[in-house]
């Protein structure tokens, strides 16, 4: 089961890490909507749930910084002779830092349509298994101090159907 976790977490960070992936749906946006954006480097993208808090004092974070990972995994065995038939929830979370307050919030959803740009471009079979339906949601988060003066993130959970 932790394996099926990972295995979706993996298989998320290679479809943003890819060409037509995050840094291609960024320069979208970006040129979409007139605001320069940071572009996002493959090192930003990174496979673990970790408190900004604590990423910001255990190492060099650089903004916007994307992690993804797995919280639930629901085997509920649809498909009887199989060992997992479920649902694994999965999570994009994007975090931002800006030096004044007005800035950060429209940046952020910039970046947020990012994701989903990618996540909407790659609808259906994943492989091994893996369905991915279209649906995700939303949530951001308060802006808090940290980062150059300011941070704030939004997650866009999203959940897979698989199948092993």
């Amino acid at each position: 089961m932790a394996q099926t976790g990972s295995v979706a977490v993996n298989r998320v960070i290679q479809m943003l890490s890819g060409n037509t992936g995050l840094a291609y749906s960024v320069q979208a946006m970006s040129d979409l909507s007139g605001v320069s954006l940071q572009p996002i480097a493959i090192e930003q993208i990174q496979g673990i749930n970790v408190a900004s808090e604590v990423a910001e004092r255990s190492s060099g974070v650089r903004y916007p910084s994307v992690y993804v990972y797995c919280d639930r995994v629901k085997n509920t065995l649809r498909e009887k002779f199989r060992t997992f038939s479920g649902q694994i929830r999965t999570n994009v979370e994007i975090r931002v830092s800006h030096d004044r307050l007005e800035g950060i919030e429209p940046q952020l959803q910039l970046y947020v349509d990012a994701i989903t740009n990618v996540l909407d471009n790659n609808r259906g079979d994943w492989g091994d298994g893996s369905f991915f339906g279209g649906v995700y949601e939303i949530n951001y988060g308060q802006v808090k101090h940290g980062g150059r003066n300011f941070v704030q993130s939004a997650r866009v959970s999203f959940e897979l159907e698989g199948s092993r």
